[in-house]
């Protein structure tokens, strides 16, 4: 399925509820002090959320975190998408600011942007939507359990999924995947026949 990113399935990484060692706000601030460069990324990349009014529906931060495998991939914990693909992010924003919060909570984004050589390394397809940043791998920050979430997102994803071009993912607990390169859903093997969706 065009567009998808299938996150090393089964690999720990995939498999992880909370946010990867070397990616929590500490170390963001870090990568941040380190660097001129990156802190005029970030300020330009905020810039243009506020443009598009689609600032702080999730934390700038966050949405410059790569992939939870940057460190067994050699990468960058956090990374700026190019400029040119920044538009496509505001789609994903806007879904889950009136669909996803409304439905599940406050949200946190555990991986966004991913470079070619780390979408290759994390098992993303050439067309993965983290490759174009499209897409965010998202976990509630609120207690909510997996029949609970998946009913309610697979609740969203028909009611609206459609209009911003929504594709719904689930790994295993409480990790999902928003994008919006196109309508679908597929559960955690990767296959749209075994999304928990088709089960509700």
């Amino acid at each position: 399925m065009a567009g998808l990113c299938l996150l090393a399935i089964g690999s720990p990484a995939a498999q992880a509820q909370s946010v990867a060692p070397g990616q929590a706000k500490a170390d963001y601030l870090a990568w941040l002090a380190q660097s001129p460069e990156n802190r005029e990324d970030v300020r330009a990349f905020r810039t243009f959320l506020i443009d598009r009014e689609v600032k702080d529906i999730l934390p700038t931060w966050q949405l410059v975190r790569t992939s939870s495998s940057w460190r067994e991939c050699s990468a960058e914990r956090f990374e700026v998408a190019p400029v040119k693909q920044w538009a496509n992010i505001v789609d994903t924003l806007a879904f889950v600011k009136r669909e996803v919060q409304p439905a599940i909570g406050e949200v946190e984004a555990l991986s966004a942007y991913r470079n070619e050589d780390l979408n290759t390394c994390s098992g993303g397809r050439p067309a993965s939507a983290h490759r174009m940043f499209f897409a965010m791998d998202l976990k509630p920050v609120d207690d909510v359990d997996r029949s609970e979430l998946i009913a309610k997102l697979c609740a969203a994803h028909s009611a609206s999924g459609a209009e911003y071009s929504t594709g719904l993912g689930f790994y295993s607990g409480v990790r999902f995947h928003v994008d919006s390169s196109g309508f679908r859903k597929w559960g955690s093997d990767g296959r749209g026949s075994s999304s928990p969706c088709n089960r509700i």
